[in-house]
């Protein structure tokens, strides 16, 4: 890119929801930001212009072969500013999955200024209740009308925007997970650390599986084993050992979240001990029968911090700390959350104004 942003204005604006009363990721700001990719101009014609539908062909590579990434992140409100929570790592994860699905990358910076740039006109569209946010989707497919089996030469990269209340409220809810032993999600060599549409298809079956037998998430083994504790399929998993926060390592088919490496940079800077290991299942349960894991909790954008209160592990369900968020889910969920909002210092530089 680097071009000039063009901006096309809507006629008419819509009118502004209550947020406290929609569902995540069903309403939709008035504009949106595109830009479209050929190999002989790169990045191209980033543009603004009031939301509205695509016009595809059917013989799209993206439906057929699934040429397709995406972020998530959130802006929040401060007073009379709009702050952005480490942007640039959302983007440089999107180059991350782009390179590993042959797609062309974005220039990071460019991308960062877009998103200001949109946000500055939808500034209204971000909310200030209680745990309220605007949750920003920059993606990116492939638009080429081709059927052969290979890399599009074209594609494009859109952001959009959809007001969001807080994922439980404003309340740390504790969430039930059923521990997954029959289908794998990813392994390593595939595509489990991108942000890849197909990783979220893969975990459908499941997700609904544990959905029917009244448990709200999944959480993944590894995909060679079934043995290894992997990821909930929205949120990478802590506990709390003897005192200590642990999270499974980072072993190619783990998304690398965001949440994740800063809720360990904040622990750390807390004076908690972290620990990222290999975790085997079995461990993992003796500790919860034993009574040396006294919390778990998932982390990701929606939610930052979920307590997880019920497991389901090996057919046999477990209560975790009394179905109730344990007090380091909450300390480091408070500190968090504060930050993002810019009412606690950060000494980490991790906000930034759009």
């Amino acid at each position: 890119m680097g071009q000039t942003i063009q901006i096309e204005k809507a006629n008419s604006l819509k009118e502004k929801p209550d947020v406290s009363n929609i569902k995540f990721g069903t309403v939709f700001t008035d504009y949106m930001f595109s830009s479209h990719y050929t190999p002989e101009h790169g990045w191209e014609t980033p543009t603004i212009t009031p939301y509205k539908n695509l016009e595809l062909s059917p013989a799209l590579q993206s439906i057929h072969y699934g040429q397709s990434v995406f972020e998530g992140l959130k802006a929040y409100k401060s007073g009379d500013d709009i702050l952005l929570f480490r942007p640039e790592e959302n983007f440089k994860r999107l180059n991350r999955s782009l390179e590993r699905l042959s797609m062309p990358k974005i220039n990071e910076e460019d991308a960062i200024k877009a998103l200001k740039e949109l946000l500055q006109l939808e500034k209204d569209w971000v909310p200030d209740g209680p745990g309220q946010s605007l949750y920003i989707r920059p993606f990116v497919f492939a638009d080429e009308p081709f059927l052969g089996v290979r890399p599009s030469r074209t594609y494009r990269f859109l952001i959009i925007l959809s007001p969001v209340a807080g994922y439980s409220g404003a309340a740390l809810d504790p969430t039930s997970i059923y521990v997954e032993d029959e289908y794998v999600r990813a392994v390593r060599g595939g595509i489990g650390n991108a942000k890849a549409a197909g990783n979220y298809a893969a975990s459908l079956l499941a997700q609904q599986k544990a959905n029917n037998l009244g448990y709200e998430q999944v959480l993944w083994l590894d995909g060679v084993h079934q043995e290894y504790i992997e990821e909930v399929g929205s949120m990478n998993i802590f506990f709390v050992r003897n005192g200590e926060i642990v999270t499974p390592e980072l072993n190619g088919s783990i998304l690398e979240g965001i949440t994740r490496k800063s809720i360990i940079e904040l622990a750390e800077y807390k004076g908690y001990t972290v620990k990222e290991e290999r975790v085997h299942i079995d461990d993992f349960l003796k500790g919860v029968q034993d009574g040396s894991i006294s919390e778990v909790f998932g982390a990701g954008t929606a939610a930052v911090i979920s307590p997880i209160g019920r497991m389901n592990i090996h057919d046999t369900d477990y209560i975790i700390n009394d179905n109730q968020p344990g007090d380091v889910a909450k300390d480091l969920y408070d500190h968090y959350t504060e930050i993002q909002y810019g009412r606690l210092e950060d000494p980490f530089g991790w906000v930034q104004k759009a």
